[in-house]
């Protein structure tokens, strides 16, 4: 039986953007008690970008982060667009944006599935059902899943490189682009990216379905094993298309449903916020904690992401991806609470995403010259996209000489805290409890958990790389009793 007071420690997380620990504390009798993910970085964006002029933000806070940049510059700009009385797009500016955005979603999303997920699922015993999670960690890394399935490898790198390329011709750069401005966007589609773009499409499209094959596929072969793995009931929230409730990553309103997909919040204005939503602050961590207002902080907390956006949108517009998500809803009633089935909804976007980046190229507005709009000019706007990792909300308030005065910022990340910390819990209470040692596949379980959420623990770049885990065990004393650097064994460093 473990000592009592055990403490066990995760720090770093790996295959995860930014930094954070875990930390699990087991119960005289080796139950674990509880367990917490800690955000250990404090990003204070809200407080760098005070005193800056309006027009400067659509760049400046995209600097959070550098893999899903795109987001936050859109976000922006959707904000800025309504305090120059601009948020009434030309056609050529909104669809721009909307090709904009769904580049960056194929790229996020092939980089976290092929690259930092692929790992954990395509290592698993020959001959057996069970999962990757277990594999060695000498295993488990991009070298050996690009020396076994080159071809997949490739096709992950391939996927992610198009997405930048739909990024680059329409935002100007790959990363930390300028191409959404207040009021609309600073460049069309030239009929030369246009062309090389669709050059690729096909390509693109045969490879989303295949993606989509291998985490459905997955999923139900290995069914048993993931519907229980780090998951629970929970509500789900994000926007839906306005006039019918479809997925809509870039505009619309809020809805949210519960864990049988009953809706508890209808389809509000965004602008409305702060009627619906509240932040929790607790000791232990440099994230807040969002939840529904009405709910309270005990039962208002809800899910985003691409489980989330599968759960609450009534269907999908394109082909597809339509067909996808409605064999993804029959998998379970009600809504779908099995964490594991992010990476199967997250395969099912980046489908959509090629069938809507497809049908913008065909579409002649990219190439119109009626850029900007305005309008009344205001004060105050709020501004929310469907990010990679889920619902993003920027609100700002603008003095009349043009500056920031006020920011909230509540990205994707924070509002899954409270569902990775529950997913963090149940691993470990399913996995850990009445162990007298630390195994190493358990220090992946914990990972492989968070990371069906994709985080970006401090809005910043993905971390590949060789970065030490270590675990260690102490005792009510304070005296260590265990410690396991990743790979190595008992007691050694």
């Amino acid at each position: 039986m473990a000592a009592k007071g055990t403490k066990y420690t995760i720090l770093p997380l790996t295959r995860v953007e930014g930094h954070g620990k875990v930390t699990v504390h087991l119960n005289d009798s080796g139950v674990v008690d509880r367990a917490r993910l800690h955000i250990v970085e404090f990003r204070g964006f809200e407080r760098f970008i005070l005193g800056r002029p309006f027009w400067e933000i659509p760049v400046a806070v995209q600097r959070l982060c550098g893999i899903c940049p795109v987001s936050h510059h859109l976000a922006a700009a959707k904000a800025m667009d309504r305090i120059v009385g601009g948020e009434q797009l030309t056609p050529t500016a909104e669809k721009i944006r909307r090709l904009m955005h769904y580049g960056q979603m194929l790229q996020s999303h092939a980089l976290h599935f092929f690259h930092l997920s692929a790992p954990d699922f395509l290592f698993g015993t020959e001959g057996t059902a069970e999962s990757g999670f277990a594999a060695p960690v000498e295993q488990r890394n991009i070298i050996n899943l690009a020396a076994k399935y080159p071809d997949l490898a490739v096709q992950g790198v391939m996927m992610r490189k198009y997405g930048q390329e739909v990024v680059k011709a329409t935002a100007g750069k790959k990363i930390h682009g300028t191409g959404a401005i207040p009021g609309g966007v600073n460049k069309n589609l030239s009929i030369q990216d246009r062309d090389e773009l669709l050059k690729s499409i096909d390509q693109m499209m045969i490879w989303s379905r295949g993606a989509v094959d291998i985490a459905r596929d997955y999923t139900k072969e290995h069914f048993d094993e993931l519907a229980p793995f780090g998951s629970f009931e929970s509500n789900h929230l994000s926007l839906v298309r306005e006039s019918d409730g479809a997925l809509d990553l870039y505009d619309g309103v809020l809805r949210a449903v519960d864990k049988d997909r009953n809706m508890i919040l209808v389809d509000v204005n965004v602008q409305r916020y702060l009627e619906v939503l509240m932040e929790e602050v607790r000791p232990w961590s440099y994230m807040k904690f969002p939840f529904l207002k009405d709910l309270g902080p005990e039962y208002g907390w809800y899910r985003v992401g691409p489980l989330a956006r599968m759960n609450t949108a009534s269907f999908i517009d394109t082909e597809e991806a339509c067909a996808a998500h409605k064999e993804f809803r029959e998998l379970q009633q009600g809504a779908n609470n099995i964490t594991m089935c992010y990476h199967w909804a997250r395969m099912i976007e980046v489908l959509h995403s090629v069938e809507k980046i497809r049908d913008l190229l065909n579409d002649p507005d990219l190439q119109g010259k009626d850029l900007l709009s305005s309008g009344p000019r205001r004060e105050e706007a709020v501004a929310i996209v469907e990010a990679p990792r889920g619902t993003l909300l920027h609100h700002y308030r603008v003095d009349r000489n043009d500056m920031v005065t006020m920011c909230n910022l509540i990205v994707s990340t924070t509002s899954n805290n409270e569902p990775m910390n529950r997913a963090v819990t149940k691993v470990a209470k399913d996995h850990l409890s009445g162990r007298k040692d630390i195994p190493e596949k358990f220090l992946n379980y914990i990972e492989v958990a968070i990371r069906a959420y994709d985080p970006c623990l401090s809005c910043a770049t993905h971390a590949l790389g060789s970065m030490p885990l270590s675990v260690e065990v102490y005792d009510a004393g304070g005296a260590l009793v265990d410690r396991r650097v990743r790979g190595s064994g008992p007691n050694e460093t």
